[in-house]
């Protein structure tokens, strides 16, 4: 069984036609980036996945359970979790408060704060310490270890590496080996094309709410990704 099935869904942004009949299938313990520039489509079907956007049609399943017109505050003890794009953390809150803000509506796992410190080194020691003194690579560390610990089936991450310096994003994408090793499903948005191929066992592309290319990264050319990225004829 998929930890992630969506079978044509399309979701509106009022009269605008945000996403077209999307399709993926995702299984344990596999990494897909979902590229495109802006505009494309990517962070409304990250919400949509997430219950933060209503469908308009298709279907939503997560280990086959469907969740199409489950509310958002749900789908998170369901094994939904979402790494918002811009990290989103409680300011005031310290590390370690920020960390256990995603405990209380998770599942029970093997994903807990002090694991979440293992993985990222530095945290334990600096886990008193406010949320708007971390630079942006600590934030968003922050927002990924809040995320696993409601020991999510799928976690997604929208624009990992907006914003952040090339040797902070090699050090965030280091990490998830270790998440997908205990069979966490991975999803995540990428603008940057060399991360996307480097990370993920599928690469899917859209443009204007539309898939125009997806597969593995060893079967398509880089060519190939930036056309379809750009939307360039074949």
């Amino acid at each position: 069984m998929s930890v992630l099935s969506i079978d044509a869904l399309s979701v509106r942004h009022g009269q605008l036609q945000a996403l077209t009949d999307f399709s993926l299938e995702l299984q344990e313990g596999e990494t897909v980036a979902v590229v495109g520039s802006n505009g494309a489509g990517k962070s409304t079907l990250m919400g949509s996945i997430a219950g933060l956007l209503p469908a308009a049609s298709g279907r939503i399943t997560v280990d086959g359970r469907d969740l199409t017109h489950v509310p958002a505050h749900r789908r998170v003890g369901l094994g939904v979790s979402l790494v918002p794009e811009g990290r989103r953390l409680f300011r005031s809150l310290s590390v370690e408060e920020n960390l256990l803000t995603g405990v209380s509506r998770g599942r029970p796992g093997d994903w807990t704060v002090d694991r979440v410190m293992d993985l990222f080194g530095w945290m334990r020691e600096r886990r008193a310490q406010r949320a708007w003194q971390l630079s942006g690579g600590e934030q968003q560390a922050v927002a990924i270890g809040r995320a696993l610990v409601s020991n999510p089936r799928l976690l997604m991450i929208d624009e990992l590496s907006l914003g952040l310096a090339p040797a902070i994003i090699k050090r965030i994408y280091a990490v998830v080996p270790e998440i997908v090793a205990g069979g966490t499903a991975v999803l995540l948005v990428e603008q940057d094309i060399s991360q996307a191929i480097r990370v993920a066992d599928r690469v899917v592309c859209l443009l204007e709410g539309h898939t125009v290319l997806t597969g593995r990264p060893g079967d398509l050319t880089r060519d190939q990704i930036e056309d379809a990225y750009f939307g360039v004829p074949a």
